[in-house]
């Protein structure tokens, strides 16, 4: 049998790279999604298309009103490949995200959407997390489809979506409303997961938090109310409360330094540098594991911020806002004997991995709207995690071409009913 790397290898570098130099940050995705669907027709995938329904968003518990939700112009796109009779067998989703995060530019030593080579590494924004993972799909499929179409039933959906970064666009959606005439049997969703098979993520969920002060002169700044020495103060907490429940909470796929980390993301205090800051705000990243619910979560971080202020003159005349932001994220956990995961655990076994237990990440991911939609879904691809979002955000070329076999193999495993 001809390898996958001979076959596709010199094909995969080229479209990858043409992927990379599209500046798909969220809400910036469409001339992606219409490159990619237009590529997926030349190479013979029945293509499909769907629209995003902010209105039908808005029903999931963890995402915001509709008029917060940017849908437009988002699409999802799909390229389907059907083997012997596609009835018969069952269907794979295949689905990365095309969205990358946002660019700090004078932070890279190359130009973060021009792909740059180095000794078999690819450095570019989505290097990583994930458009070449999304690109190692497309040939993943066509290379199975070329040696196996005869002989295996079935079908297998490569889906590229938008929004995965903020919480999820185009992926929920097809979750909600199956945008295809068929049923979907498992799904692979290939983030960065170092080759680990990843049957559970953790729940985000973000905060903005508003402190209040009173302004003055630098000069005499013990007249004025500084909003910054009280955010620290409540921050002190939170970090304290963050150390608490990983010391009290429990889950078999998590052993991290911190399973819950909770994080400042942005902050913007005061307004001049010879003012006493009036005010400070800040959006945190809260995390929470599998088995915990998002109001849960919450009541316990705003129960906290009501200790702090109850202790405090100021803040108890002046209570601080600790508000919902954006999308949140639900954890979730697939049960490791499913036919997906077991297949993805005998593909690495196969391929000389020893190391093939499922294992929980703190991110989260698109693959909790497959789960939640009763479709088995294991996560599962080359990269790394440490380099998503980095500067000079690189994956090892190897490691794609290695995890390109595993993934044909697991497929075709689960197209024969070997699992």
């Amino acid at each position: 049998m001809r390898s996958f790397a001979s076959v596709y290898g010199e094909d995969l570098e080229r479209f990858t790279e043409e992927l990379l130099r599209f500046r798909s940050t969220s809400g910036q995705e469409l001339a992606a999604q219409n490159w990619f669907e237009d590529r997926l027709a030349d190479l013979g995938f029945e293509t499909y298309r769907w629209d995003v329904d902010a209105e039908a968003l808005a029903t999931i518990d963890s995402f915001p009103a509709a008029a917060e939700i940017d849908a437009a112009d988002r699409p999802g796109v799909a390229g389907v490949l059907e083997f012997g009779d596609p009835d018969a067998g069952p269907t794979v989703v295949l689905n990365g995200h095309v969205d990358v995060v946002p660019v700090d530019e004078s932070s890279w030593e190359t130009d973060p959407f021009e792909p740059h080579w180095e000794d078999g590494t690819l450095t570019a924004r989505g290097a990583a997390d994930m458009k070449t993972n999304l690109a190692l799909l497309v040939f993943v499929a066509k290379w199975l489809h070329d040696e196996h179409r005869d002989d295996l039933d079935g079908r297998l959906v490569v889906e590229s979506v938008t929004g995965e970064e903020e919480g999820g666009i185009a992926a929920p959606a097809a979750a909600l409303s199956n945008p295809y005439p068929f049923e979907r049997d498992a799904a692979i969703v290939t983030e960065p997961t170092d080759f680990d098979v990843v049957t559970a993520t953790a729940g985000v969920l973000m905060k903005e938090l508003t402190v209040h002060g009173r302004s003055a002169h630098a000069a005499t700044r013990w007249r004025g109310e500084s909003a910054l020495v009280h955010f620290e103060r409540i921050h002190r907490a939170l970090r304290d409360l963050e150390a608490e429940r990983h010391d009290r909470l429990e889950h078999p796929l998590y052993d991290y330094p911190i399973n819950c980390p909770m994080n400042v993301g942005t902050a913007q205090v005061g307004d001049w540098v010879s003012n006493v800051p009036a005010t400070a705000t800040a959006q945190f990243r809260i995390g929470f594991l599998p088995g915990e619910t998002l109001a849960e979560v919450e009541r316990e971080y705003e129960d906290r911020l009501e200790a702090v202020v109850a202790e405090n003159e100021w803040l108890s005349a002046h209570p601080p806002s600790f508000e919902r932001r954006s999308i949140h994220f639900e954890p979730s956990e697939q049960d490791p004997d499913a036919p997906i995961v077991r297949a993805m655990q005998s593909a690495l076994g196969e391929a000389g991995y020893e190391d093939v237990d499922p294992v929980g990440k703190t991110y989260s991911s698109d693959s909790r709207f497959y789960i939640e939609a009763g479709i088995p879904t294991v996560i599962f691809g080359p990269g790394t995690i440490d380099q998503a979002h980095f500067p000079n955000e690189s994956i090892e070329w190897d490691d794609v071409l290695a995890a390109g076999d595993v993934i044909a193999s697991a497929c075709r495993r689960f197209l024969a009913g070997e699992t």
